[in-house]
Order: structure tokens, then sequence, then C-alpha cells
């Protein structure tokens, strides 16, 4: 029975009906409060503050420079946190959410240690910096709450690991001296003074790269999903794609598949996606007859894939251009063949469940998709605005800010097409509207300002202590340990890598774990030769993989909340949907020509390359889904699976044997279907002759 058709008296008691408290209750990021008028107002006002503070930093950038503006943007957001998030639990039914009076300490706290570096009570900005590497007594103190204030903001965000591990770096980075010295680990040891420093006065640390591109590119694009929710273009993406496919028993997989395209480039969450998503198909997938737990799969598989598809991608997406010093424009080029074949695999398994489970034609009014498409369209314009602005080296930040404008522009003249009671009220209503997304877009980021703020005490003790290629270098040795043959090495270090950074994820947001993996195991893949790239892909693609991966899968834990299916078995069926998408980052890094999938070689090696990967995730599709054509028995499919391994390795030889044991399982499969059909044949002969 469906959680929203259970009888009152027969649900959980943390069971709700409001998508967003489900998003909120399952995504990385922990439920904000609901605060009450008083505190509302004023980390509304503040969070509209740092919007308008952000957007001037486009266009006209403060004069001391990107790091005091860092200082500025944490020192505005961190104490929102404390405001805005709870320290432990859930709130109670009529039970007060406002803050306590220990939350507005910690809030005001946070305020003067984040702004003390440009105070006077420290100098001034200047001064601060000129002592670097011999901070005064006070400067400590202040840079050391303010790392215990990022935990706590962490841990009230993301929960207890991301702070966990950041304080076991602190510690090592302290006490590393101490340990054997014939350990590869070991390290001279760094004095506490010298941590702050590097935390705190260093353009690394707190306000090194993670924080500068949250400050930089992440928040300034919350604020154009933000717009473009409050522009209508939520609900226009679900109609269009209810409307785009005609009524066939597929139809309600293939919209929500598409639908968790066009969503996801409204919410930028995986999580929050497959719960918006899943209030709105979950009722047509139900009526076709999908089983609840295929349902959720689905919806958290089509959630999740809003993270990994251009034009916005998710976080880790600008850290990949950061890191490698590239434009936006090429990591979404990267991702344009990748995104296809992880849609692929998804319609691919939609095709064969509709088939398998015996799922019936929907009919759903939502008139002509060329109609909305002339009504609506234009909510597809500001995405492509994004892209034209970066192929014109317009950079991401600005270029993001123009499709913000666009948007809000068309969402005026939405406005006053429809407007009833006259033009005044229609403007009034939209300026209202923007107000409130540019608000709703900074809280939004809160988490991730967080989250980004401790990454840097991690990124900052490993440069310091050189862990990093320590612990890359132990990789490699485990694979060197199992076979001196090259290949036989870049393998097992690849799937140890996908293993490792599969398991970080499950504990930290997608943000971190690929910070956390980049320089740890980024190295250890470079050292074998794969190219930045491909390596950078590679992470970020098994980062975001985590959402969905078995025990924790938490966009596979929120859909089985909206569908009332169990949490296990959809987490099982998000894993099978997902499949192609785990195996396909590893054909990047293999062979040189798995960067031919991230359009970086020749047009003919791409078209080869893209038709092997193709004819590999279908085979993977009949794998997990057991259809082609009719049921697949086991041994058919063990035919396929080793033909899409090998289509996985792009080397033409090893392709060439994919490609055999493809057509054998086919050639199985068509004989297993006539000698089927001539059994049911037959036996209907009897029963007719009887």
């Amino acid at each position: 029975m469906s959680r929203a058709t259970r009888p009152e008296h027969e649900r959980l008691p943390d069971e709700t009906d409001d998508p967003g408290e489900i998003a909120a209750t399952h995504d990385e990021e922990k439920p904000a409060r609901r605060l009450s008028r008083r505190p509302e107002l004023l980390v509304y006002l503040v969070a509209l503050a740092v919007a308008l503070l952000v957007l001037r930093q486009v266009f006209f950038p403060l004069t001391k420079g990107n790091q005091f503006y860092l200082v500025i943007f944490l020192g505005c957001t961190l104490p929102l946190v404390f405001l805005s998030y709870r320290p432990g639990g859930r709130r109670g039914a009529g039970e007060r959410d406002d803050p306590a009076w220990y939350d507005w300490v910690l809030s005001a706290l946070t305020l003067l240690v984040s702004f003390y570096p440009v105070l006077p009570l420290s100098g001034g900005f200047d001064a601060f910096l000129d002592r670097q590497g011999g901070l005064s007594t006070l400067d400590v103190v202040a840079g050391s709450l303010l790392l215990l204030l990022v935990l706590e903001a962490t841990r009230r965000t993301t929960g207890w690991i991301l702070p966990v591990i950041c304080a076991a770096f602190v510690a090592f980075a302290y006490y590393g001296g101490f340990l054997p010295q014939n350990w590869g680990i070991a390290h001279a040891g760094v004095d506490f003074g010298q941590i702050i420093n590097a935390l705190y006065n260093d353009a690394s640390g707190f306000y090194g790269t993670p924080l500068d591109v949250a400050a930089s590119y992440i928040v300034l694009f919350t604020l154009y999903g933000a717009v473009l929710s409050a522009s209508g273009a939520g609900q226009f993406f679900v109609d269009f794609s209810f409307a785009a496919f005609k009524r066939s028993r597929t139809a309600p997989g293939r919209t929500a598949v598409l639908s968790g395209f066009l969503l996801g480039t409204v919410s930028g969450s995986g999580t929050a996606t497959a719960v918006s998503l899943g209030s709105i198909t979950w009722p047509i997938l139900r009526r076709a007859g999908y089983p609840q737990e295929n349902a959720g799969g689905l919806l958290a598989a089509s959630g999740i894939g809003a993270i990994l598809s251009p034009p916005t991608l998710g976080a880790a997406a600008f850290i990949i251009a950061e890191y490698l010093q590239t434009s936006y424009l090429t990591v979404l080029i990267w991702a344009c063949v990748p995104t296809l074949l992880y849609y692929l695999g998804i319609v691919f398994s939609v095709e064969a469940d509709a088939r398998r489970f015996g799922a019936e034609a929907v009919d759903i009014e939502r008139g002509s998709a060329w109609k909305l498409l002339l009504r609506g369209g234009y909510h597809f314009l500001s995405l492509a605005i994004i892209v034209v602005f970066l192929a014109l080296n317009i950079p991401p930040f600005a270029a993001v800010v123009y499709a913000t404008g666009v948007a809000a522009l068309f969402a005026l003249v939405s406005n006053l097409v429809r407007a009833t009671d006259g033009p005044g009220r229609a403007v009034l209503d939209w300026a209202r509207g923007m107000v409130d997304a540019l608000s709703i877009g900074v809280r939004g980021a809160l988490p991730v300002v967080a989250v980004c703020a401790a990454a840097g005490i991690i990124t900052s003790t490993i440069t310091k202590t050189g862990l990093g290629q320590e612990l890359a270098d132990a990789l490699v040795q485990a694979a060197n340990a199992i076979s001196q043959d090259p290949t036989v090495i870049l393998v097992l270090t690849v799937v140890f890598s996908a293993l490792a950074v599969g398991v970080l994820g499950l504990a930290v947001p997608v943000t971190a774990s690929f910070i956390i993996a980049w320089v740890v195991i980024g190295p250890a893949l470079g050292e074998l030769g794969v190219a930045d790239a491909e390596r950078a892909m590679f992470i970020f693609y098994y980062a975001v993989l985590s959402e969905v991966t078995p025990p924790t899968a938490l966009a596979a834990v929120a859909a089985a909340a909206i569908t009332g299916g169990r949490v296990i078995p959809t987490m099982m069926q998000a894993w099978k949907y997902t499949l192609p998408a785990f195996l396909v980052p590893i054909a990047f890094v293999l062979t040189d020509n798995g960067a031919a999938l991230l359009l970086q070689t020749d047009a003919v090696t791409v078209l080869w390359v893209l038709a092997a990967s193709v004819v590999a995730v279908g085979a993977l599709s009949v794998v997990t889904g057991g259809w082609l054509f009719g049921p697949v028995p086991v041994p058919v499919r063990l035919l396929f699976a080793p033909g899409a391994l090998c289509l996985l390795y792009l080397e033409p030889p090893v392709v060439a044997v994919g490609l055999g044991f493809c057509a054998l399982g086919l050639v199985a499969q068509l004989a297993f279907r006539r000698k089927a059909r001539f059994t049911e044949s037959q036996f209907k002969e009897e029963l007719d002759a009887d």
C-alpha cells in the first residue's frame, strides 16, 4: 500500500506528505528549521544581502582582492547556518523551531571570528596578512574558534562523518611527527600555530579553492535555479515531458526520465529532483502498474542524473574546472557523451521493465507538446544562453548572471500576459517572487558553503603533510603486489579507486567526496599515465553515483518515502537502473581511446567508441533487466555480461570479442524465444484438441 493512501493510524511517526520535507529529510544536507516571523525575516534579509554581494562581485569585484571577498562571504553565510539548522534531531509536532539562546551565541561568535581578519581588532586585513607565518596569540585563538565552528556548521548540515574526517586530518597534521619514521605517511609534524596559519591566513584552508568555487560559481547557479523555479519552469518541464510521449505502456517511464533531466536544471540536487519528480509522476507510474520499488528506483536514478547533466551539472564540476584550470564549457563538453549513455541505460531498462511486468498505457491530458512548447518554450532559452555565452568565452559566473536575468525577464512578461488584476499587481508579484528567489538561492547554498569550508581543512592538511602522495603511492603498490603487468596494475588501481570513491561517497556529500578523492586518488591514477580530464571525470562520476549506492543511497531512500516501497529493494532497483553509469566511467581511464567518450579525440574515433559504448549499455540492460524480445534466461545473460565488459575496454580487438559475445547472446535469445513460442503454440493446440 502506498504511504499516501495508508490510513492515518498506520503511518509511521516520521512520515510526511510534504515533498519538500521528504527531500530535506533524506537529502545529504540535513533539514533546515522552520523559523517564526522575526528570525525568518533576519535570515531572509541577510541571505538577500549576500545574494546582492555575490552579484555585485561578478561585475564590480572588491578592490582588496579575492581572499578579502571570501572572508566577507564566509562571515555573512556561516552564521546563518546556526540560525537555520538545528543542532540535532527533528522538530516535533507543535514544537517551536526557532534558534535557542546558544544558537544565537554561536552565530554571533561565528560572525566575530569570521570577520576578525578585516576588523580593527586584528589591525585590519593588510596587517593580518602581513603576519602570515607568525600569527599573534589572538589570531590563533580566533582561527581555532573558527575551525571548531566550521566543523559544527558542517555537522549540522551534513552529519558527523565529514567533521570527524576533518578532525582526523588536523590530528594527523599535529601528531604525525610522533609516528614511526619508517612509515610512509610519517612526517616531521606541524605546530598548531602553523596549522591555524594555513587554515586562516593563507589563500588556502578555509579560503581555498573549494570555498572560492562556492562563492564565485555555485551560489550563482543556485540563484539561477531559484529564479528559474520561481518563473514556473519546473511545472512546464514536467507538463512538456508528459505531452512529449504518446500514449503507450512505456510513456510513463520515459516521462519520468525526461522530467528528471529537465527538472535537474532547476533544483541542482539529485535527491530533491527525485522527490519533486516523484510527487508528480508516481501517481501516473502507479496507474501504469509500476511496482513501488521499481518506480522508486526509476525516480532515484532519474533524479541523480541531474547532477551529471549539462548545462548545470553538480557543484563538483565547477571544482574540476578550477583544479584543472580549464573552462567550465570544456567540462560541459566532457560530460555530454557520458550523460547520453547514462540516460540511454535508464531508457533501455524502462523499455524492458514496462514489458516484463506488463505496464499499461495511461491517458494524461497535457495538450499538444508543440502548443506547450510555443507557450512556455522560453524556459529553455536561459539554459541555451549559458551554453552560448560560455562558447563566446564569457566567464561562467557572468554567463549564469545573464541567464538569470533572462529567466527573470521572461517571468515578468509571462506575469503581465496572464495578469487579471492589472499590470501593477503583476509587476509587484513578479518583483516579490524574484526577491524571494534570491534569498532562497543563498539559503539553499548554505550546506555547500559549510562543506567547502570544511573541505579546505582536508586539502590544506594534505598539502602541508604530503599525505596525498603517500596514499596514492600505497594504492599503486597494492596493485603492484598482485601483478607486475602494467595493464593489470592499471585495471586493479582503477577498480580499487572506484571502490574507494564509492565508499567515501557513502559517508560525505558529493562535493567533499570529489575533493578528498581528487587529492588522494587523483595522483595515483596520474602516476599510471591517466590524463587529467579522464581521472577528474572518473572521480566525479563515482562521487555522484554514491547517491544511489547501497546501503545509504539517499536518493533511493527519499524516493521510497514517496512511493511507499521497501527501502532496500528500492535501492537495488536504483542500482540496476544506473549500473551502466557505474561501468562507463571505467572506460574513461583504461585505454587511450577512453578520451573519445569525453569528446577529446578525432570524429572517427568518437563515432566508433560511441557505437561500442551504446551496444555495451544495451547489453548491460539485457543483463540487469532480463528482457530482449521476451524474458532472457540466465545462460543467455551470461553471454551478454562478458560482451558488455569487453566492449567497455575500448581497444578494437577486445571490442570485436565483445561484439562476438553479444552476437552469440542475440542468436541464443532468438533460438530460445522461437522454442518458447513453439512450445506455447503446441500447448495451445493440445488444449484445443482436448
